[in-house]
């Protein structure tokens, strides 16, 4: 069942389709998922309490479940394919598999700026909503913490995070299982298995990305912010794999049909 599952998932994902599309559908689900929810349209769901196990357990941690996965499966896979596709040594094959783990340290740099960036945004544009207390003088609160510790409200632009993280986390992840198009294993290998499992989970974790985007659109944030959010989280993509990935000093691309060094890539596929 798991190789069956492998085999349909790879050739949905790992050929480049669904990658090629989900930018288009990410932007399509926060413009109706906007439309529905200002006119009212939304069904009443458990998932639009905040509280609901999906939002706590995977959205709030879903940049350590994508690392935690994307770890072991970058490093085993690029290991592997280098070894033997490339005909290089195990110390060669090792530091190239460092290299490409780079592109973890860039995706967490990447979510820590910008997340760094929502909340100052959110400072800066916002105001407390909070009565002062009788026979007090009203206090000026500077940030949304502040705020929140005396019991108000902090009403600023709040730049969806997590449409920004859960559309750059689901892109991520299908740019890097599409080195599985060039990886041809023993099936009876355990590095095999447990490529296998690494990659079924990984997709398994996008649905639900995808997923709890659609509830995103739908349930929370104004069209502006979550707007934005989707367009910076497609930014830093774009600006790693489409970009800088494929300049010399860089974490190199998944695909290892190329040089990792190489300027020129193709996306035809």
């Amino acid at each position: 069942r798991l190789e069956r599952s492998g085999r349909c998932l790879r050739a949905a994902l790992a050929r480049g389709r669904v990658r090629r599309r989900l930018p288009a559908l990410l932007l399509a689900i926060v413009v109706l998922g906007s439309a529905l929810k200002d006119n009212d349209l939304v069904p009443d769901t458990p998932l639009q309490n905040k509280r609901n196990p999906l939002n706590v357990y995977f959205v709030k941690l879903a940049w350590a479940w994508t690392l935690w996965l994307l770890l072991p499966f970058i490093a085993l896979t690029t290991y592997e394919l280098s070894r033997s596709r490339l005909l290089h040594g195990r110390a060669r094959s090792a530091l190239l598999a460092l290299r490409r783990l780079c592109a973890l340290l860039v995706g967490t740099a990447v979510w820590f700026l910008c997340t760094q960036l929502f909340l100052h945004v959110e400072n800066l544009t916002g105001e407390c909503s909070l009565r002062a207390k009788p026979g007090q003088p009203p206090r000026v609160y500077t940030s949304k913490p502040e705020c929140h510790q005396d019991g108000g409200v902090w009403n600023g632009f709040d730049i969806s995070g997590h449409c920004f993280l859960l559309s750059y986390c689901a892109m991520m992840i299908l740019e890097e299982v599409a080195v599985l198009e060039a990886l041809a294993m023993d099936r009876k290998s355990k590095l095999h298995v447990v490529i296998n499992v690494l990659f079924v989970s990984l997709c398994l974790l996008t649905v639900i990305w995808v997923f709890m985007f659609l509830c995103t659109a739908l349930y929370f944030h104004d069209f502006s912010q979550k707007l934005l959010g989707v367009l910076i989280g497609l930014s830093a993509w774009y600006g790693t794999y489409r970009f800088w990935y494929l300049k010399p000093f860089s974490p190199g691309l998944p695909l290892p049909n190329i040089p990792l060094s190489s300027k020129k890539y193709s996306y035809s596929r």
